[in-house]
C-alpha cells in the first residue's frame, strides 16, 4: 500500500489545474481568425509562457489543423511551423509542441463508443480519431506534448463537449492528460468581459478550449 500512494501521488502530481487565459485589456484581435481556434495572442502565450519560454526566444511550435477524420486525412492536414532561426538549423530534430486544432465538424459525438479491441478490424488504428493520436504519439520525443485546440458545437438546440472522447483516446494511445486551458475570446473591461466572436462559431459560445497532454514513453 505504501508503495502503490507513492505511485498515486507521482502521477497526480503532473495534473494543473483548469485555468483561464485572458488577452491583454489592449489587444487588438482578440479572436481567431475564420478557420482557426485558437487567436494568434494565445498561440504566443503557448510559446513562451505555458512552456516557460522568454519572450524572445519562444519555443518552437508546429500547428496542423484537422478539418475531417476521412482515409488519407494526413495529405490533407495543413500545417504551420513556428521555429525561431536558431532552431530552424536542427532540421531532424523532433518537434517537441504539436498543436491540433480540431474544426468542431470532426469531432466524435459524446455518444460515440471507443472500440474496446481491434479485433476483426484491420488497419482500424490507421483511421479516424485513434489512428491520429498514435500517429502524434510516434511523432513526438519523450515527454514531448500535444496541444489539442477546439470548440463545443451546438447540435438540436444543445451545446456537446466532445473532450471527454478525445481524451479518452488520447490515453489509450500513450498519452497522459496534463491542464485543461479555457482562451475567452472576450476583452476584459472593467470587472466583466466583452465578448469578441468570430463569424464561424456556434451561438452560445463564447470560448475554445486548449487541453495539454504529455506523451508517456514508459509506465
Amino acid at each position: 500500500m505504501p508503495n502503490f500512494a507513492a505511485r498515486r501521488r507521482r502521477r497526480t502530481a503532473h495534473l494543473l489545474p483548469t485555468t483561464v487565459w485572458l488577452p491583454c485589456p489592449d489587444e487588438p484581435n482578440a479572436a481567431p481568425i475564420p478557420g482557426a481556434v485558437l487567436p494568434a495572442w494565445a498561440l504566443d502565450k503557448i510559446r513562451t509562457d505555458f512552456v516557460g519560454r522568454p519572450a524572445d526566444r519562444p519555443a518552437p511550435l508546429l500547428k496542423i489543423a484537422i478539418r475531417d477524420t476521412a482515409p488519407a486525412m494526413d495529405a490533407r492536414i495543413p500545417t504551420a511551423p513556428f521555429t525561431n532561426p536558431a532552431d530552424d538549423e536542427d532540421g531532424a530534430k523532433k518537434p517537441s509542441l504539436l498543436l491540433a486544432e480540431l474544426h468542431p465538424d470532426t469531432l466524435p459525438a459524446p455518444t460515440d463508443d471507443l472500440p474496446s479491441d481491434h479485433s476483426g478490424m484491420p488497419g482500424a488504428l490507421a483511421d479516424g480519431w485513434p489512428g491520429f493520436f498514435h500517429r502524434a504519439h510516434r511523432l513526438l520525443p519523450d515527454y514531448g506534448l500535444l496541444l489539442l485546440a477546439t470548440r463545443q458545437r451546438r447540435e438540436a438546440g444543445q451545446l456537446t463537449d466532445p473532450l471527454g472522447t478525445l481524451i479518452a483516446c488520447a490515453r489509450t494511445a500513450g498519452f497522459r492528460y496534463l491542464q485543461h486551458i479555457v482562451v475567452a475570446y472576450a476583452h476584459p473591461v472593467g470587472d466583466h468581459l466583452v465578448p469578441v466572436l468570430p463569424t464561424d462559431i456556434s451561438r452560445g459560445v463564447a470560448h475554445c478550449d486548449l487541453i495539454a497532454l504529455s506523451a508517456i514513453r514508459h509506465a
